[in-house]
């Protein structure tokens, strides 16, 4: 059974490369270009991960991982931050707002798959 993750992402290039690097690995990858979007698609397709950009339009990531963790259905699904933000304070803000883990920006392919595949299994 393959892995249902949501990529939740504005860059139109970090999206495509995350999600070639997914399907790629078996994973059913739905896609949100924004944090309102974000939200409704998890709460419709019901994913196994989501991964969520911080620097969204219209909600931002921080908004969006407290708005899913009160989602009873969404509660233990991982949420991974995606994000170029790493200055000091920018992972423990990602953390207290709900999300499961971080990964910094730019990402690397050769590890990235093995990174966000961690998360499932503490899931």
């Amino acid at each position: 059974m393959s892995t249902k993750t949501l990529i939740i992402e504005d860059n139109e290039n970090n999206m495509y490369l995350i999600s070639f690097l997914l399907q790629n690995n078996g994973h059913d990858v739905s896609q949100a270009y924004d944090g309102q979007e974000g939200v409704a698609l998890a709460k419709s397709v019901q994913p196994d991960l989501i991964l969520l950009d911080i620097q969204l339009p219209k909600m931002n990531g921080y908004e969006v991982a407290v708005e899913l963790r009160k989602d009873e259905d969404l509660k233990t699904v991982p949420i991974v931050a995606i994000t170029s933000y790493a200055m000091p304070g920018d992972q423990e803000k990602a953390l207290n707002a709900g999300c499961s883990g971080y990964i910094k920006k730019p990402i690397n392919p050769d590890t990235f798959l093995g990174e966000v595949e961690s998360y499932l299994d503490k899931k």
